[in-house]
Formats: C-alpha cells, sequence, structure tokens
C-alpha cells in the first residue's frame, strides 16, 4: 500500500508514519511545518523505507498535482490547527485551513483515484458539551460544537459523506479522545499531559484553568495511531470514537504525574477558558465491532512513557 499523510511530521502523525513504514508500506508525507518538526520524521527518513516528505500546505494547489504524480492508495489526513483556543481568536484563519484544506485534500484525491481518506475528526470538540447522562458520548450523540474549530471539523464530515455519495471516494472519520504521549509539544498550544510534563519537569507550577474538576478522556498516541491504521480497510462510511470512555479530571492528571515523576508542585489555578467542555468522554464501542480495535495503554503506562519522553528532549546532548 503507498500512503499519504497530511500533517505527517506533527505528533500524530509522525507516529503513524513510522508505524505505517514499520509495516512495510510506502508513506509521502506533507506538511508545512507551522506546527510539525523534521526531528519527529528522523527515523523515517534515515531508516531506508520508501518515504518522500514535502513542505506544503494543504490549502496549496500545487496538492492536486503532487497527489497524482505520487498516486496514494490511502489518504490519512491529519493537517489542521491543533488548538481550540486559537480557533477561538482567529475563526476565518481556522475555518481556511480546515475546511477549505480538507476540500483541497477531497478533491486532490478524488482526481488522483484514491480509494479512501482515513480522517483525524476531534471527539472533545465535534460533540460540544453533552450532558452528565449522556457519559461515554457515542457517535449518535448531536454534534452542538461549541467552538469554531468543533464547527469546522463537523463541516469537514458532512464533506465526508458527500464526496463519498458524489464521487465514491470512501472514507472512515475517526473522532478523537485526548490524545497524549511522545513528540507532543507544549509549545505547540495543544496538550495538557505534554505541557504539565513540561513544567514539572522545570521544576515550574502547572496552571488549571477552572476548578480542575472538569474532565478529559486520555488516550495514548500509539493505541490511537493503531486505529488509523486498522481504518485503511475497515470502518468505511462510518464515524467511530478513539478514547478509552473513561473520565480523568485535570486535578486528578496533575497529580498522576506527579506521582509519576516523582515531584510535587502547588497548583496554580486561572479562569475557565471558552470553548471548552465540562465533562468529556468517548464511548469506543462502535470501533470495537467495525475497527477491532481498543485502547490497551492503562494511563499510568503512557504518562511513564511521556515523561521518560520528555526528560530525553530536556537532556543535554
Amino acid at each position: 500500500m503507498r500512503a499519504l499523510v497530511t500533517g505527517g511530521a506533527g505528533f500524530i502523525g509522525s507516529t503513524l508514519v513510522d508505524r505505517l513504514l514499520a509495516e512495510g508500506h510506502a508513506v509521502d508525507v506533507i506538511d508545512d511545518l507551522s506546527t510539525g518538526s523534521l526531528l519527529n520524521l528522523s527515523n523515517a527518513r534515515t531508516g531506508g523505507q520508501e518515504f518522500t516528505f514535502q513542505k506544503l500546505d494543504v490549502r496549496s494547489p500545487d496538492l492536486v498535482e503532487l497527489m497524482g504524480r505520487r498516486r496514494p492508495d490511502v489518504v490519512y489526513h491529519l493537517a489542521g490547527r491543533p488548538d481550540v483556543r486559537a480557533s477561538l481568536a482567529h475563526p476565518v484563519l481556522d475555518a481556511e485551513v480546515t475546511i477549505l484544506g480538507s476540500i483541497q485534500v477531497l478533491e486532490a484525491a478524488r482526481r488522483a483515484g484514491v480509494s479512501k481518506v482515513v480522517y483525524a475528526s476531534s471527539g472533545g470538540a465535534i460533540y460540544g458539551n453533552p450532558p452528565p447522562g449522556a457519559l461515554p458520548v457515542k457517535e449518535s450523540h448531536p454534534q452542538q460544537p461549541l467552538s469554531p474549530a468543533g464547527v469546522a471539523k463537523k463541516a469537514v464530515g458532512d464533506y465526508l459523506f458527500a464526496y463519498r455519495e458524489l464521487h465514491n471516494l470512501e472514507f472512515t472519520a475517526l473522532a478523537l479522545a485526548n490524545v497524549y504521549g511522545p513528540r507532543q509539544d507544549p509549545g505547540a498550544g495543544a496538550g495538557v499531559v505534554a505541557t504539565f510534563a513540561a513544567r514539572l519537569l522545570a521544576g515550574e507550577r502547572c496552571t488549571i484553568f477552572g476548578d480542575g474538576h472538569q474532565t478529559r478522556d486520555f488516550v495514548f498516541v500509539d493505541d490511537v495511531v493503531d486505529a488509523f491504521a486498522r481504518a485503511a480497510a475497515r470502518g468505511s462510511g462510518l464515524l467511530m470514537n478513539i478514547g478509552t470512555g473513561t473520565e480523568t479530571s485535570v486535578v486528578e492528571l496533575c497529580r498522576a504525574l506527579e506521582a509519576t515523576a516523582g515531584v510535587e508542585q502547588p497548583v496554580a489555578y486561572g479562569p475557565p477558558r471558552d470553548g471548552e467542555p465540562a465533562r468529556s468522554s468517548l464511548d469506543p464501542a462502535r470501533a470495537a465491532i467495525h475497527l477491532g480495535w481498543k485502547p490497551w495503554t492503562s494511563l499510568p503506562d503512557g504518562l511513564l512513557a511521556t515523561l521518560e519522553w520528555a526528560r530525553s528532549r530536556a537532556r543535554p546532548a
């Protein structure tokens, strides 16, 4: 299989690239490097596998020519702006990148004869603020996003359906919970685990926005990448939640990271942030049925792996 990964220099994308190459697939990556890093692709670039990289914005018309030349079988579309807060500040830019960029990807895929697009949606954004009784959220829950980022992701889901009906371009959309793990950049504006880990290792206080009782569904990056790999041949025409179904409060997360890191710091509190749900967790039952997928990394094991990576990154060369 030849795969093309948009956003392939990012945290999740580069981990997916490594997985695909390890399975013997040819992989082409496009990324504008606005948040991704070539360091994340060091293994891919030096491993002797069939791999190419092109610095390109998904909004560029050049994407059509590039995809027509590479002729991928499957496109994994992970490119986008990772920060919900940035979408509140710059909703037009967020819509341009997420919606117009995704249409460009779909048009390029259609013209290149791609068989399937696997899309990275956001379970934390598209469902809005579901009532406690609806948790963990199923895919049948109404999509009522609270942020421009969530609205844009929802719109892309509609485009995926339309291109399937109009052009027989198959898709699977994965609604991701709060993904964490090695390579997540605390400076990229997203990822509370990465942010807290970096602060604790630097001897700094973690800042919790709100009272800390807000919950999230934390799922490890390797588990998420496994779902993407499986979706190449399964789950067609479906939106599927990729999460653990377990809620963890931000305070609990901070204390667990402190225990794992062997440090203890007083916590600072700030005002709650707009556009973020009070509670979030995703029911992964549909992914279990259609992908044969389930998460296997426990939160303690995942936090340990993340902290070990953060320590190695902070260590002088």
